[in-house]
């Protein structure tokens, strides 16, 4: 098969897992108006769920979901009241920082504690076995983590744009005052988001430690690729960061194949560069205006 099809291919796949992970951390943001530097750890944890059903109570990674998803819903809600919320109007992005660097410090420290520093993976059957397409062997655990991530972001735009959470969510993303002026409780609605944005990390999660191998460390390059998906795609915009991560992990795959992994992440960052200096709001960004 051609050597920039193949390429094509595996970053169109990989790319949905990615984009179902940044998604979680935009809307986040464009909720919230914060950026959670512990979604790349809450990836990583999901990770070490999936690993502890499968190798403990002998549960598979996709019926795992049914556990881990409102696990992590959970946590979300719990870090969000015990945290978030304390956050004030002033200085709010700068302390949200702080904050989820302080709770991905936790959680990572407790994964150390109990994994050690050594590298996992999930060891499912469809994780070592490939279909034949063309000549070319793609993973099983490509495609349907490709089909489940596809799945989740309809999923999350049907929530987003068929349902009143949906309409409470984006109502508060465009003007959290405005919003909370017609009746919309900001305070639940945010709670509620910061629970979705970090419940995908358990499927996030799951997919990622069958793909490639992980530790508690992971995390923090996991945040700089999300990080970069969402600026790139437009922070606070869910189909951004499907379009930025489908431009990074094809960009990414198609230059490893065809040339070398060496320049694949030069240029991602270049084209990214050019991007903001052309459109600093990111693809499919906009100015909005916001009031907490």
């Amino acid at each position: 098969m051609n050597l920039l099809l193949i390429g094509l291919i595996d970053g169109v796949l990989t790319g949905a897992v990615y984009a179902l992970m940044a998604a979680g951390l935009t809307l986040i943001f464009g909720v919230l108006d914060m950026i959670n530097i512990a979604q790349g750890i809450f990836v990583i944890l999901g990770s070490y769920l999936s690993l502890i059903l499968e190798q403990h109570a002998g549960i598979g990674l996709f019926p795992g979901l049914i556990i881990t998803i409102p696990a992590m819903f959970g946590l979300g809600l719990f870090v969000e009241w015990a945290f978030i919320r304390r956050i004030g109007a002033e200085n709010r992005v700068t302390m949200s920082i702080l904050i989820t660097y302080a709770v991905m410090i936790i959680v990572e420290g407790v994964l150390l504690l109990t994994y050690g520093s050594n590298y996992q993976s999930l060891s499912a059957s469809y994780v070592t076995t490939s279909f034949q397409i063309a000549g070319h062997y793609i993973p099983e655990i490509y495609v349907y983590g490709f089909i489940l991530s596809v799945a989740a972001v309809v999923v999350l735009y049907a929530i987003l744009y068929r349902t009143r959470l949906g309409t409470s969510l984006r109502a508060s993303m465009d003007n959290a005052m405005a919003a909370s002026l017609v009746g919309v409780n900001v305070k639940k609605v945010s709670t509620l988001a910061f629970g979705i944005g970090v419940a995908v990390t358990a499927i996030g999660g799951m997919l990622f430690g069958a793909i490639q191998p992980f530790t508690p460390n992971t995390g923090y390059d996991l945040i700089s690729r999300l990080l970069s998906i969402v600026v790139l795609g437009g922070l606070g915009s869910v189909g951004g960061a499907l379009g930025g991560a489908m431009v990074m992990l094809i960009i990414e795959d198609v230059v490893s194949t065809v040339w070398s992994p060496t320049w694949a992440p030069l240029l991602y960052f270049a084209v990214l560069i050019v991007v903001l200096l052309v459109k600093p709001t990111g693809i499919f960004g906009r100015q909005a205006v916001r009031s907490q």
